[in-house]
């Protein structure tokens, strides 16, 4: 039930200030790339723990042509230290093991455009979620998940920089993943998101699908090495006042090296590079990611 949504108040929050184009802020409530290695594997029933580390950085945001917009100076910069508590609990529902979990991220956000810089920290929006893990072989295994998505972060209309969304979410989603400890591991997570609307701002920023992946080569000592990264594309325009907002869609892909250590004694964490390679209505960054996975 690795569904790891809001770890993450990523760049661009900011950015209404900048553009008025893509999801309201400039990025998603979901934290693309937060995803890894065992997305889709839910362990056994039990309550465990995770820690995420994420550190993002960018100095461009490119147009809905995927161009650069000529802004001189700006920059983002998000750090953010996420914890989530994942139950699951010996309760069987569909022939799967039925699980609930929340993550509450702490933020540091900077914004720098011309002219002024902001920087803000304290919680983002906090998701709560329940799912369904299946375990269909061995090394085959997936999960269903519906999360909730809370504006709990700090929000002001007329700040640069907000670490909260300040509208409520629902991501619907389905995870999927192969392990093999001496061979071929591949995971991808696939959402879709629905927003509702900011009522301070009466803007409502429209659907978006998005996954993340993972894939890689088991070395059977505990180590795989591989590739990992997201794709996202909004799949309908923004609403400004309930009239739809032309060229508002946004897109991004991130590719990058990506390891995993298990320690075999019931914990593991993953490392992430990636960059974006492309963006629409987006900024283009790079982020490192950490992950790690233990039982409680």
């Amino acid at each position: 039930m690795h569904h790891y949504t809001r770890a993450l108040a990523l760049a661009g929050m900011a950015l209404a200030g900048v553009t008025a184009h893509a999801t309201e802020g400039g990025v998603s409530v979901y934290p693309n790339g937060t995803e890894n290695y065992m997305s889709g594997a839910l362990p056994p029933p039990g309550l465990y723990g995770l820690m995420y580390g994420n550190v993002y950085r960018a100095s461009r945001l490119n147009d809905h042509n995927g161009d650069r917009l000529a802004i001189p100076g700006f920059k983002v910069e998000a750090n953010v230290l996420a914890g989530r508590l994942v139950w699951v609990t010996p309760q069987k529902l569909f022939g799967g093991d039925l699980a609930f979990h929340t993550i509450v991220p702490l933020v540091n956000l900077k914004v720098k455009v011309p002219g002024t810089s902001e920087t803000r920290t304290g919680i983002g929006d906090v998701t709560v979620g329940a799912g369904i893990g299946f375990h269909h072989s061995p090394n085959l295994h997936s999960t269903a998940i519906v999360d909730v998505i809370a504006p709990t972060g700090s929000y002001d209309k007329k700040r640069l920089a907000n670490i909260g969304k300040n509208h409520w979410a629902t991501d619907l989603a389905y995870a999927v993943s192969y392990v093999d400890p001496k061979g071929f591991n591949g995971d991808i997570k696939l959402g879709y998101i629905i927003n509702a609307r900011n009522k301070d701002t009466d803007y409502k920023s429209g659907d978006e699908f998005h996954f993340d992946y993972a894939a890689g080569w088991g070395l059977g000592n505990g180590w795989t090495v591989g590739l990992g990264g997201y794709y996202y594309q909004q799949v309908s325009s923004d609403k400004q006042g309930g009239v739809s907002v032309p060229n508002s869609k946004s897109s991004a892909f991130a590719i990058g090296p990506s390891i995993k250590y298990d320690s075999g004694k019931g914990w593991f964490a993953t490392l992430k590079w990636e960059k974006e390679i492309e963006a629409k209505n987006h900024t283009q960054g790079n982020s490192v990611w950490v992950k790690a996975v233990f039982p409680l």
